[in-house]
């Protein structure tokens, strides 16, 4: 049986170095996170699959204790670390692929037992996503929803501002530390969302400063904690579509708001309808269509150490290094197999047979010839 101490999963949150595959192989090998703390240079090494790199990164780590009063500081400043075996840790995030090993908290958790929706789009939007923004958060919220957003400017803030219209919580999903309120003029909101019963969530270390490569990072947990997603107004080359992209690896249904053929915070909006998301006519017809997934909610909240410790999940197809190296370059606009071969650097019989297989597992789709999307 493992025994878990959240100090050290706190201290191991902390390296930076350490990708979370490997962080998870760690509990594998050793009863406990305080283990790994204490292990020396020939333990470690001994593993096999840790860099002289990773080895020199956890010595320097164990030498840092000031961990240990950071961690106490978390409560001072109302924030909670919840790594992923914790049972506070949300379901709907653990189930994702690349699920983060711990997030911090200020203020609640979306609850597991209700329907969660995101709600993204453009920070420089215009009055008509605005506007429906704010619409379908107001509706949505008032029948139960909780509304998943990432605090930003325009879309994110009025999704948010429209759940806090009718007095229900909604949750903000940072690039930034939960103790960073990015942007600053969203500081208001930021208070707001704590003070209706909401949250402020991030992977961050509290203090970590907005950067540009954490909002990806940011929008897969936005997608992770969302059954479905909502795209309010985006550009054709958008972060939104990004995160509709991440959605979709993650077997979320999307919506998309269509608007005017001339505006160009229409086009990405277009586009996945083109391609299949769903289409945003108005509040009561999304309602009604998601009747069943507002009133009945089947989530199996049960929660047990072994479950934890067991990563060999059966029902998740594994991939050999070519398949994944070929996938995570798969999006939702059409690759050829042309581009596929110059962006790996590999044969193109070898990505050719790699995109058969992906397609064969249901996880790619041949939408013309030689040019393949996710599924």
């Amino acid at each position: 049986m493992k025994e878990y101490s959240w100090e050290y999963e706190f201290w191991l949150h902390g390296l930076p170095d350490i990708p979370l595959k490997l962080k998870i192989k760690l509990y594998h090998h050793f009863s406990s996170i305080e283990e790994v703390y204490k292990a020396n240079r020939e333990k470690l090494k001994s593993l096999g699959f840790l860099s002289e790199e990773q080895v020199e990164a956890i010595l320097k780590g164990q030498k840092e204790e000031s961990f240990r009063k950071s961690y106490e500081e978390l409560g001072e400043k109302g924030i909670r670390f919840i790594p992923w075996n914790n049972p506070e840790y949300p379901l709907s995030l653990r189930e994702t692929l690349d699920y983060p090993h711990g997030i911090f908290v200020k203020g609640n958790l979306p609850n597991p037992e209700k329907l969660s929706i995101g709600i993204v789009g453009a920070r420089k939007c215009t009055p008509y996503g605005e506007h429906y923004a704010l619409e379908y958060s107001k509706a949505l919220a008032q029948v139960g929803v909780q509304i998943i957003s990432g605090l930003a400017r325009g879309i994110d803030g009025f999704g948010h501002r429209g759940a806090l219209l009718v007095n229900e919580p909604t949750f903000a999903v940072l690039g930034s530390g939960v103790d960073v309120c990015y942007p600053k003029q969203n500081m208001g909101l930021y208070q707001d969302i704590l003070a209706k019963g909401g949250g402020i969530l991030s992977e961050f270390m509290p203090g970590t400063m907005p950067l540009a490569f954490h909002f990806p990072m940011r929008n897969r947990i936005i997608g992770g904690l969302s059954k479905i997603l909502l795209i309010i107004e985006a550009k054709e080359k958008s972060g939104s579509l990004i995160t509709a992209d991440i959605a979709l690896e993650q077997g979320k249904d999307i919506y998309a708001l269509p608007g005017s053929v001339e505006s160009s915070y229409s086009k990405g909006c277009h586009y996945l309808i083109k391609q299949g998301a769903g289409i945003l006519i108005t509040p009561e017809e999304l309602i009604k269509d998601l009747g069943y997934l507002i009133h009945k909610i089947k989530k199996n909240n049960s929660y047990n150490k072994e479950t934890c410790e067991n990563l060999n999940d059966n029902n998740k197809i594994v991939l050999d290094k070519l398949q994944n190296m070929v996938y995570s370059l798969m999006c939702f606009t059409p690759k050829s197999i042309n581009q596929l071969a110059e962006e790996t650097q590999l044969a193109i019989d070898g990505v050719f047979d790699a995109l058969v297989s992906l397609e064969l597992e249901g996880l790619i789709k041949e939408v013309s010839k030689n040019y393949y999307v996710r599924l």
